[in-house]
């Protein structure tokens, strides 16, 4: 483009598990891309040192209201309006009511409607606003055709303003070497350094993995229950027999129908919650587990399974929403409003070898299919087109 694009991306929920992933993967790519395009990353004064590495042509706007704020319907603009931007990035569903145009937003699902905890006159504010954001917004970014279905389900004029663009499991997941405070060395490294991390939490092979939050369409009460079922019918098993499941996302007090579905199954022995860890733990336990299950009713993308499968490890996901979309044939498919069935495709995956090999091999060349390079590029298109529209 003979012009380059001044674009203001939205960048405050760099923290978050899922939102977060994307801000991160993205800006990286885009500044790997060299577009020549200006870019203002509006963020909260302790985030700066995270957009440290980035390129030049990246520059940090410190705003710390947070997005949630009413008043950020007012503020968030103001900061915009000083910017002057050719476009604006929102990539995520909050968009101010008074944010000027032109701007594009990213819909990564519709979980806060179809699961809202909010009901009555507050569930309808919280609808007004995701569709006043749609409404007004140049370009619409899906992350998967079952989020464009969703989208143009809600509001069906927005259809020729919808992009699919998907994203990709972070590439880090593949990199298989010594985490950076490794202390073994020797031909062994590896698996000591991964052992260690073990036992650093107290974690004995061989266990299920599951990463991620832990909200209501997540479905971990009948994840736990799937594996109570296949703990007893792998009670005698050579080496099942003290299979484990390791839950690694939110606080599970924040959560008690999770707790009591693990004392009603009788499994508090066996199931471990760790809350949020760091990277290279969390991608060292990708590559230890025995399997990655994911049981989730409802999902925009799905990049959990894709970032087990990029680690090698083989997957049991939902054949519901957008996941049959994303893993393809490369995971073993599941109803996941049926314990029983969920239970069937973790003890098939453990106790079939030939199945087994199989998914894991799927699965690495199913992840290598989604690339940040490409999402990178398909999104800066879409700021081109935005701006040389509004010119």
């Amino acid at each position: 483009m003979a012009n380059p694009v001044k674009v203001a991306i939205d960048v405050r929920r760099i923290r978050d598990f899922g939102v977060g992933t994307y801000i991160r993967n993205l800006l990286k790519a885009l500044g790997d891309l060299d577009t020549g395009h200006h870019f203002d990353l509006i963020c909260i004064d302790e985030d700066k040192s995270q957009f440290a590495a980035l390129p030049e042509n990246f520059r940090t706007i410190v705003h710390n209201r947070r997005d949630s704020s009413r008043l950020d319907h007012l503020e968030l603009p103001r900061v915009l309006f000083g910017l002057r931007p050719n476009v604006t990035h929102i990539p995520f569903h909050r968009v101010p009511l008074l944010i000027r145009r032109p701007f594009v937003v990213t819909i990564h699902d519709l979980s806060s409607l179809l699961y809202d905890e909010a009901s009555g006159l507050l569930h309808q504010a919280h609808i007004f606003r995701l569709k006043k954001g749609l409404e007004r917004a140049e370009r619409i970014i899906a992350v998967s055709g079952a989020t464009q279905r969703d989208i143009v389900n809600l509001l069906p004029e927005s259809a020729n303003r919808v992009r699919l663009i998907y994203n990709a499991p972070d590439p880090k997941f593949a990199d298989h070497g010594l985490p950076s405070d490794a202390r073994a060395a020797g031909p062994d490294a590896i698996n000591r350094e991964r052992h260690r991390i073990l036992e650093r939490y107290q974690i004995r092979d061989p266990f299920l993995l599951y990463a991620g939050s832990i909200r209501p369409q997540k479905n971990i009460p009948r994840l736990i229950e799937a594996f109570a079922v296949v703990k007893g019918q792998l009670e005698n098993h050579p080496v099942y027999k003290d299979l484990r499941l390791i839950i690694i996302g939110d606080e599970i007090s924040k959560h008690p129908n999770v707790r009591r579905a693990v004392m009603q199954s009788r499994v508090e022995n066996s199931v471990r919650f760790l809350g949020f860890i760091p990277f290279e733990t969390l991608r060292i336990f990708h590559e230890l587990a025995v399997a990655f299950v994911f049981p989730s009713l409802y999902e925009g993308f799905g990049l959990p399974p894709l970032e087990a499968m990029l680690s090698g490890t083989p997957v049991v996901a939902s054949a519901v929403s957008s996941l049959p979309e994303v893993v393809g044939g490369a995971a073993m498919l599941v109803n996941p409003e049926n314990v029983f069935d969920i239970a069937r495709g973790i003890e098939e995956v453990l106790t079939k070898p030939e199945l087994r090999q199989e998914l894991i091999e799927k699965g690495l060349k199913q992840a290598a299919k989604f690339s940040w390079a490409r999402t990178a590029r398909e999104v800066a298109d879409l700021y081109e087109e935005v701006a040389q529209a509004s010119r």
